[in-house]
């Protein structure tokens, strides 16, 4: 056998002994596998209920006539129709449907409004929604036709003069639990990558058994390497489980490739690991690691979109936010998982992945301490 074959085998002995370290400890289990699962049902509980039906809409006033006026501020004071006040035109209200932020966009043309022959005012709004938001579109357009009904009486009792013209655009938007189940997935990845290792490895080095392993042949980069692989098998069981969770029970319409999303889990896991492995590897003690992965942890999870999308936060903090470990993660999960993007339209987020890998492995190497 060679010298590499050796190697490998080393690995694989390794890898095969904490996995099943792993799936023998109970606790690991739950924190590892059912507390995200929590988390999980918790969110998209929060997301995805049903409560009354409301439709969150931008109005685009073309015209210029009193009747548009009046009709839009008495829009904005339905309690059906909620109005975002701070669009203006249609392409902020487009990109605002793209991310699920808008069911709808309400467009008045310039002759809305205007009086015609026949002495009353005539016009024809225009609603338009995504493809994933039809139902919320044409339920609008039923409610707006309900308000132009009642106008309509006063006006005429023949033909009526004010109509809704339904448009649905090409673009699919993402629902709230889409957004949501991505950042979750990213706290798993935390959980998996950073906690695993500052709580495993400080132990391993109380108990003596990194100090024995050192004695042995068994090298640094080896015992990384199974750690991965092991991580990885874990990871990717953990996240199955949330994924066939959130398909079965909050109806998340997975539209990418499942190869691609695998590959691209595999990568994260491993790339946020090496975030445990220097803090696990370099701290004597719990005393020492839990305090610095708290410092490291948290402003990754609040500022990486886990809990509540990145673009409610102020655009300079968005920018901020753009260069943490966990935001491309979290970003090319929810591209690839519900808005079918494929591994070669990501590309900013695999290199970014990529340089965070390359540094923060080279730091794990260099401050990994046996005992």
């Amino acid at each position: 056998m060679s010298r590499l074959n050796k190697s490998l085998y080393t690995v694989s002995v390794f890898a095969k002994l904490n996995t099943k370290r792993f799936f023998r400890d109970r606790l690991s289990i739950f924190f590892g596998i059912l507390f995200p699962l929590i988390f999980l049902f918790v969110f998209g509980g929060i997301s995805g209920g049903n409560g009354a039906p409301t439709f969150h809409v931008a109005v685009i006033n073309q015209s210029h006539s009193t009747f548009a006026d009046t009709f839009v501020k008495q829009l904005t004071k339905s309690e059906v129709i909620k109005v975002d006040d701070s669009i203006t035109t249609t392409a902020q209200a487009t990109d605002r449907m793209g991310k699920g932020q808008l069911d709808a966009t309400i467009t008045l043309p310039s002759n809305f409004g205007e009086v015609g022959s026949k002495n009353y005012p005539t016009g024809q709004a225009r609603v338009s929604f995504t493809q994933n938001n039809e139902q919320a579109g044409r339920g609008l357009a039923t409610a707006l036709q309900g308000q132009f009904a009642a106008l309509n009486q006063q006006f005429t009792k023949v033909d009526p003069p004010l109509k809704v013209e339904t448009n649905q655009t090409n673009q699919k938007s993402l629902k709230p639990f889409d957004y949501a189940f991505a950042g979750l997935l990213g706290f798993a990845i935390v959980g998996m990558g950073i906690f695993g290792p500052i709580n495993v490895f400080p132990e391993l080095k109380k108990q003596g058994i990194l100090r024995r392993l050192h004695t042995t042949p068994l090298k640094v980069w080896q015992y990384f390497l199974s750690t991965m692989i092991a991580q990885a098998i874990i990871g990717i069981v953990s996240l199955a489980v949330m994924f066939i969770a959130a398909i079965l029970v909050f109806h998340l319409k997975v539209v990418g490739n499942y190869i691609e999303i695998l590959l691209f889990l595999v990568f994260s896991i491993m790339s946020i690991l090496g975030i445990g492995l220097a803090i696990g590897g370099w701290a004597k003690n719990e005393r020492q690691a839990a305090p610095l992965s708290n410092i490291v942890v948290f402003p990754m999870l609040f500022l990486s979109g886990t809990f509540f999308p990145r673009f409610a936060m102020p655009e300079w903090l968005q920018h901020v936010s753009t260069f943490l470990p966990l935001t491309p993660v979290i970003d090319g999960i929810r591209l690839l998982t519900t808005q079918g993007y494929h591994l070669v339209d990501i590309g900013p987020q695999l290199g970014l992945m990529a340089i965070w890998s390359i540094v923060i492995y080279a730091i794990a190497f260099k401050l990994f301490r046996w005992e």
